[in-house]
Parts: C-alpha cells; sequence; structure tokens
C-alpha cells in the first residue's frame, strides 16, 4: 500500500511541525549553538534569539516579555504553575480550585499536593462539559490560594469561561492559573483584558516543536521555582535553554495567531460539512460537547454499538489518523474521564471517537473518511450485533 491514502485527524493530540517553523529551527541548530547564558557573542546571539521568541509569545497573548518563561512543554507549564504558586502562598492558605475534567498534569500536580497537605475542590461539569461556576462560588474560601481551570477542553472542545472565573478569582485575592494548551491560536487570548495570572502553553499543539513551552506568570504573582540549578529564567527555571525549539516556539505562535479568525471560518464550515457528511452515512451518533461554545477543529462523536478502539484500528489499516474516546490523556486505554464526567456511560464512552481537523484538511479528506468510518461502524457493528445474538441464545 505505498500509494494510500493518509489523512491526519488527531490535531487535538499534536500538530504537524510547519515548513516556516522547521526553517527557524534549522537556521538555529546551525548557526545559534552558543549559550546564551554565555557573555560572547555567540551567546549573546543566541540570547538574542531567544528573547525575540519571548517577545513573539508575549505579543501573542497580551502580555509582558519579562512574564513569559519557556519550559520543556506544557506538562512542565502546568506542574509549575499549579506547584510552584501552592508553594510559594501557602502561608496565605492551602486550598487549590480546580476541575474534573482537566489534563492529567493538571490532575496529577493537584493530587500530589494532596498529599502534602493541600486541600483540592474538583469542580463537576455539565452534561456539555463545561464548568459549573456557582460550584466554584461555593467553594471558593478565605483559604483558597489557587483556580486552575483550562480555557478549552482537548477531548470535547467545549471552551470554558475563563473570563468570568478569572473575575470571581480578583474579587477573592485568588490566583487564576489557565491551561490554554488547547486554545493558542484557536481563540483569542489576552491575558491582560481576561484577568489570567498564569497561563501554560506547548508549541507541539499549534505546529511547533515538540518538547518546548511556555508559563506566563503574571508579575507581582508569587511563583516557587520546581528545577534547583542555575539561574537561567530570571532564577525560576533552572536549565540552559533549549534555543532551537524556542526559536520554533516563536515562530510557531507567532503563526497561528495571526489569522484566528480567518482559521476558525474555515474550519467552522469543515466542521458542519464533516458533520453532515456523517449523519448522512451512519445512523444512532451523538456529537459530544457544547454545540457553539467549542472550539471548531475538535468533532467527539459516540457511534452507538460500535467499540472506539476497535474502529480506529479498523481506520488505521485505511490511513486515517483519530483518536479513541477508551484511550484517555495518558495514553492508557481506560474510559475517558472527561466523557465520563460529562455523564456519559461506560458503553458511549468507549464507543467515542474524536476527529479533529485541521486548516490543511480538504472536503475530500473528509469524503475519504466519512466513507471508511461507515464502513468501519457497520463492520463493527455487526460482529457485536452477533455477538449478543450468541450471548441471548446461549443463555
Amino acid at each position: 500500500m505505498e500509494n494510500q491514502k493518509v489523512v491526519y485527524l488527531d490535531n487535538a493530540t499534536t500538530t504537524a511541525m510547519s515548513n516556516e517553523v522547521y526553517r527557524e529551527m534549522l537556521d538555529a541548530y546551525c548557526n545559534l549553538y552558543g549559550n546564551p547564558s554565555s557573555m560572547y557573542k555567540l551567546g549573546r546571539e543566541a540570547n538574542a534569539v531567544m528573547q525575540t521568541a519571548r517577545e513573539k509569545v508575549a505579543k501573542a497573548i497580551g502580555a509582558s516579555a519579562s512574564e513569559i518563561y519557556f519550559t520543556s512543554g506544557g506538562t512542565e507549564a502546568n506542574n509549575w504553575a499549579i506547584k510552584g504558586i501552592a508553594y510559594a502562598n501557602k502561608a496565605k492558605g492551602n486550598h487549590i480550585i480546580t476541575s474534573v475534567i482537566e489534563h492529567p498534569s493538571v490532575l496529577e500536580s493537584c493530587r500530589a499536593l494532596e498529599k502534602e497537605g493541600f486541600r483540592v475542590t474538583y469542580i463537576p461539569v455539565d452534561e456539555f462539559g463545561v464548568i459549573k461556576y456557582s460550584e466554584i462560588v461555593k467553594a471558593i474560601g478565605s483559604s483558597t490560594i489557587l483556580i486552575s481551570i483550562m480555557s478549552a477542553n482537548g477531548e470535547v472542545g467545549t471552551i470554558q469561561p475563563i473570563k468570568a472565573i478569572a473575575e470571581l478569582a480578583k474579587a477573592n485575592n485568588v490566583v487564576f492559573h489557565t491551561d490554554a494548551t488547547q486554545a493558542i491560536g484557536a481563540i483569542a487570548l489576552n491575558v491582560k483584558e481576561i484577568g489570567i495570572d498564569a497561563l501554560s502553553i506547548s508549541a507541539h499543539k499549534f505546529n511547533g516543536p515538540k518538547g518546548v513551552g511556555a508559563l506566563y506568570v503574571k508579575k507581582g504573582v508569587k511563583i516557587s521555582r520546581l528545577l534547583d540549578g542555575g539561574e537561567q529564567e530570571k532564577g525560576l527555571r533552572a536549565g540552559t535553554e533549549n534555543v532551537p525549539a524556542i526559536a520554533g516556539l516563536g515562530k510557531a505562535i507567532e503563526n497561528v495567531t495571526a489569522n484566528i479568525d480567518e482559521n476558525n471560518k474555515q474550519l467552522k464550515s469543515l466542521r458542519r460539512y464533516f458533520l453532515k457528511k456523517i449523519s448522512s452515512l451512519i445512523h444512532n451518533i451523538e456529537l459530544n460537547g457544547h454545540t457553539n461554545q467549542r472550539l471548531q477543529n475538535n468533532i467527539s462523536i459516540s457511534f452507538e454499538g460500535a467499540n472506539g478502539e476497535a474502529v480506529l484500528m479498523m481506520l488505521d489499516r485505511e490511513g486515517v489518523y483519530v483518536s479513541s474516546g477508551s484511550i484517555n490523556a495518558n495514553g492508557t486505554s481506560e474510559p475517558s474521564h472527561v466523557l465520563l464526567a460529562m455523564g456519559k456511560d461506560l458503553d458511549t464512552a468507549a464507543a467515542t471517537l474524536r476527529f479533529s481537523i485541521s486548516t490543511a484538511t480538504t472536503k475530500e479528506d473528509i469524503d475519504y473518511v466519512a466513507e471508511k468510518v461507515k464502513r468501519a461502524v457497520k463492520r463493527i457493528r455487526s460482529i457485536s450485533a452477533i455477538r449478543i445474538y450468541k450471548n441471548k441464545v446461549e443463555l
């Protein structure tokens, strides 16, 4: 199958690096090998490229360059935000508020802090995956030091009311952090206008390289360092910076935030086309997530009676790459904690696929995928029906 068509619809997991980013990084790899902390010319040149990238990240989210700290990715950024802010503010209180649908890097950081004596409230969501704001209002108290709620959910695409949550946090003198790894380039985020105190970014989610991210920390917000060592990143994040990757991050975020409205218009049209096509070919399906308050590239669908992993493997043989609702954010074969939190039963979660399109996706791609999904779902449903029939006969 050398000429088999390949359609990649798993952009919420990771994206292909753009040619512009590749060229930016290649130049840095070849010519900027100096340590950016060194005082000689090669070091100063590397540092200058790094500062340019810092300015690009800051511009993309409405921050100041001095408020941007580079990390190894979104997981480190989330760990640092949750733990660093908790440690730095523990004299004020020990209570943290987050949600049940956060990325594991947030949830596991909170669970680790619980073992150290911190108290964490996990806010539920409604059937559309929207955080229950009223529950945050109930939970917040004098000992609350941090609220961490994602900007948008990567599994079902629901966008959260972070401005309202940020205003509530500010009114109660609580630090507000948001995991924006799925939101960068998909929705406009201005940290000053929204009132965000800390924000996490991961480059590979928007056509940048893997292994690099950033954490925005508002000036004046207290945060402890997690890594001991040198004095890089103003003494808060030790370790020699990955200059080529940082250069790539800067170029990627500059590109993806340049045409958000135009890109979303294209993605919305493709998403509607995809849903119309799928619904015309396959019966008994359910769209997950909020109808309007959502990322335009994310399409989570439950196919009644068709195991998602089985469908996924059949699609894989046809060159179609998607995610299953039975593969959680850790990559393990377990029911999605997000779908279960939304009230989906185990069977529905197991019968869910997530298609995440991009501006490179075409209608021809969608036509191809829809036909392959139809065949796979039909095949899996027929096998399931035979098994159910046999079980009934045996009983």
